[in-house]
């Protein structure tokens, strides 16, 4: 990416945010000198995909950008553009992480367009009507949003889609809007790149089997855009995450999220209790469907342990950090959890050629890789996992040792994440204290023991929605598992 395009849509769209205030050059760049040095001390993937040199010259191109006063929207994106350089799919200012005065100003306004939404083939797709209007049919082609051709759109964001290496498949994904979420990326940024004027869109839209029309809609609010979908968000706090379902010999276990840090349910016990179900029962077919999980606690591990029956020695991926201690004068910017992810003593090992310290905390240091051993009655039925572009994290690395191990058959489109190395496991949260921006910055990189593709993990049968399917509510995917289970 050159050094121009670092920062070229931030100063294509240069709107006023919806802050009141321009922020003063010496504060923008104060910030930006701190996130250069953080990540230079801590990001263990900062180069992986780029020289030091490039690197430091997408910082100095903001620096210049910010010399300046800027909006704080203008400088989120500026941010949010440099960390995506990066190729680093935890890398990113986190809408979830910034603090509740800059998510007001930046991301509740009534600038929500009112559907959902798929990208297909660059093309975006509605697959839910929330407008007062009710003029988007499911299926209905959004041809352009107030004059810009959806193509635009999706061109001009995805360069701000936080993703790992060349996997653009999973920036496309991230750029959809589906279901309920807190925060959709999609929503944060689009109004930030192209300003909604007076919370009304005008539409160019071609519904199925119509010729292209214009409708004007009202956009959502964002406690509208809240209570859009089927599956709730708000959860009691013990409630289960995860649902089994069973028809005709087919049992589905639906996991939309193993992000469940906070929740006091018992997934183990609850993963365990299930698996040894439907073992005894001999249900013949079991589906599960990771589609739109991108990760979180490494519940993977514990549905392997019940589909093998003699030890499992995964591939090893070394956990590799940049540095021993953080360094001192970064420490009052530095938000986590655990602050002995600040200094790892004795479990950084090291350093090696390249800088990078081997970090031995969690795992003992194995020169084979991850063992899994098997527990309870094993399941005997065939096994189907459902993957896609949003699996990149945990999702990503189960859905690796599914297809190395052979125990179950991957179904859906390429994943996310990257089989050359994702960053993850331990995090800071970067304070950013000028602007009161945050950035999130990933501390252990999995990196794999030889060469490996630039690319996420492929499916062993690859489905691709159609227009068709998506416009009569299809589930692509399931129809393809039935499809191939009525022909054994």
């Amino acid at each position: 990416m050159s050094v121009s395009a670092i920062v070229g849509i931030a100063l294509a769209f240069s709107v006023a945010a919806p802050a009141d205030s321009l922020l003063a050059p010496a504060d923008l760049r104060a910030d930006l000198a701190l996130l250069r040095e953080a990540y230079t001390a801590m990001h263990p993937g900062l180069h992986r995909y780029a020289t030091p040199a490039e690197v430091e010259s997408r910082f100095d191109a903001v620096d210049v950008y910010f010399s300046s006063p800027r909006t704080m929207g203008q400088a989120f994106l500026a941010f949010t553009r440099l960390t995506a350089s990066i190729k680093c799919g935890h890398s990113y200012p986190n809408f979830w992480n910034q603090s509740r005065a800059v998510q007001q100003a930046l991301f509740e306004g009534q600038d929500k367009l009112p559907f959902e939404f798929r990208w297909l083939d660059g093309r975006m797709i509605v697959t839910a009507d929330h407008s007062r209007e009710r003029q988007l049919p499911r299926g209905t082609e959004i041809v352009a949003v107030d004059g810009t051709p959806a193509r635009t759109i999706l061109d001009s964001l995805v360069p701000l889609a936080r993703a790992d290496g060349s996997n653009d498949a999973k920036r496309v994904a991230y750029l959809e809007v589906q279901g309920r979420d807190e925060w959709f990326p999609f929503d944060a940024l689009y109004p930030l790149v192209f300003p909604v004027r007076d919370t009304l869109f005008t539409l160019a839209v071609r519904a199925p089997g119509a010729a292209v029309r214009s409708v004007t809609v009202r956009a959502l609010t964002l406690a509208e855009r809240r209570t859009q979908g089927d599956a709730p968000v708000d959860l009691a706090p013990d409630a289960p995450v995860w649902s089994y379902s069973e028809q005709d010999g087919i049992g589905v276990l639906r996991m939309p999220t193993w992000a469940i840090y906070d929740s006091k349910w018992d997934a183990a016990k609850w993963t365990d209790s299930l698996m040894r179900d439907i073992a005894m029962r001999d249900v013949p077919e079991l589906v599960i469907d990771l589609r739109g999980n991108e990760g979180g606690v490494d519940a993977g591990d514990r549905l392997l342990a019940r589909l093998i029956d003699a030890p499992v020695t995964l591939p090893l991926y070394r956990s590799v950090v940049r540095y021993r201690s953080a360094p001192a004068a970064l420490l009052p910017a530095l938000d986590t959890w655990d602050r002995s992810f600040l200094d790892w003593g004795n479990a950084a090992v090291g350093p090696d050629a390249t800088g990078n310290y081997r970090l031995v905390r969690w795992t003992a240091d194995s020169s084979t890789g991850q063992t899994i051993r098997p527990e309870g009655p094993r399941y005997r039925g065939r096994v189907w996992v459902l993957v896609g572009a949003a699996n990149s994290s945990a999702t990503f690395q189960f859905a690796l040792a599914v297809k190395r191990t052979g125990v179950a058959t991957l179904v859906g489109q390429t994943t996310g994440g990257n089989r050359r190395g994702i960053n993850g496991s331990a995090f800071v949260f970067l304070r950013l204290k000028r602007t009161g921006l945050e950035v999130d910055l990933p501390l252990v990189a999995g990196l794999p023991a030889g060469d490996e593709p630039d690319a996420g993990v492929e499916p062993d049968v690859l489905v691709r929605p159609t227009l068709e399917q998506l416009a009569a509510g299809v589930d692509a995917e399931m129809a393809a598992i039935t499809r191939i289970i009525r022909r054994r």
